[in-house]
């Protein structure tokens, strides 16, 4: 006769809570070895689980070092959208005056397509140097600036002699520059002409004076100021933003000191005035 088998015994363990002092059961938990690790490996997860949902998906992950918040990833992408800006403005700088050095030298101007083919040439050209050779080039390049006293910003600044100034009134100039007795410029033209603004700038003065009449000031770049005087009408109030162009105020013969229709104007550049003819073509 065959010998039966053994059924394997299964060991089961049993929690009990007690009141120390009546000795009631409180609450019983009977289990195995085995139902303990799955439930404790379970716990783990779902723990796991809610601490990632917590972190990812709630702004509790702002809390954590080193995490970037919703302000510094604007902050970022602003940052981003200026530099593209200024690649942009800096490009239409330099294509401005590499056209107006060749034309000053009586060549043909360059058109755009040539000028990006050269960059993207020279673009590659950097990128195939040795680490070596760009540290030691960017090396020299401080060493220079810390020499002369040079600056990227005071490179990058366009002097007034490049500068391409709107015309600010079509008329035929009356009385010229003269820098002791009349430093500025008088142009005689219909009544109501219109007057524009001769850069882009914000208007800084917009009003009534009894000897000038009704005067208007502009602020440009680069400490440049231009002032629009004996005006029939203004068109634009302090604090206003205009462009190259822009319609300013209209022509007139207010003030105690006009004698006709005309536009007295003036230019100044870094506090000192200047002839607005050398700049100008009226």
């Amino acid at each position: 006769m065959a010998q039966q088998k053994k059924e394997r015994k299964t060991t089961r363990y049993r929690l009990s809570l007690l009141d120390d002092q009546t000795h009631e059961r409180l609450w019983i938990m009977k289990f195995t070895r085995t139902s303990f690790i799955l439930t404790t490996v379970s716990a783990v997860i779902v723990f796991a689980l809610t601490i990632f949902s917590i972190t990812a998906f709630t702004p509790v992950r702002t809390f954590i070092p080193g995490y970037p918040d919703a302000h510094s990833k604007r902050a970022a992408i602003q940052n981003a959208m200026r530099i593209d800006s200024l690649e942009t403005v800096i490009n239409s700088w330099e294509l401005y005056t590499e056209n107006l050095r060749r034309v000053l030298d009586g060549a043909d101007p360059i058109s755009i397509d040539s000028i990006m083919g050269r960059k993207d040439a020279a673009r590659n050209a950097a990128r195939s140097m040795e680490p070596g050779r760009q540290d030691s080039i960017l090396r020299q390049k401080v060493l220079d600036e810390e020499q002369f006293g040079l600056s990227e910003r005071r490179q990058r600044d366009l002097p007034i002699e490049g500068m391409h100034f709107f015309v600010p009134l079509k008329g035929v100039i009356s009385q010229g520059y003269d820098p002791i007795v009349h430093p500025y410029i008088d142009i005689t033209a219909p009544a109501n002409s219109v007057v524009m603004s001769v850069l882009d700038g914000t208007v800084i003065f917009a009003g009534w004076n009894d000897e000038a009449g009704y005067t208007i000031q502009i602020q440009h770049e680069n400490d440049i100021v231009s002032i629009y005087k004996h005006n029939q009408k203004l068109l634009k109030k302090t604090g206003d933003k205009v462009t190259a162009g822009t319609p300013v105020a209209l022509v007139g013969n207010t003030g105690s000191l006009s004698t006709g229709d005309h536009l007295h104007f003036e230019l100044w550049y870094r506090g000192n005035a200047i002839d607005p003819t050398k700049y100008i073509n009226f």
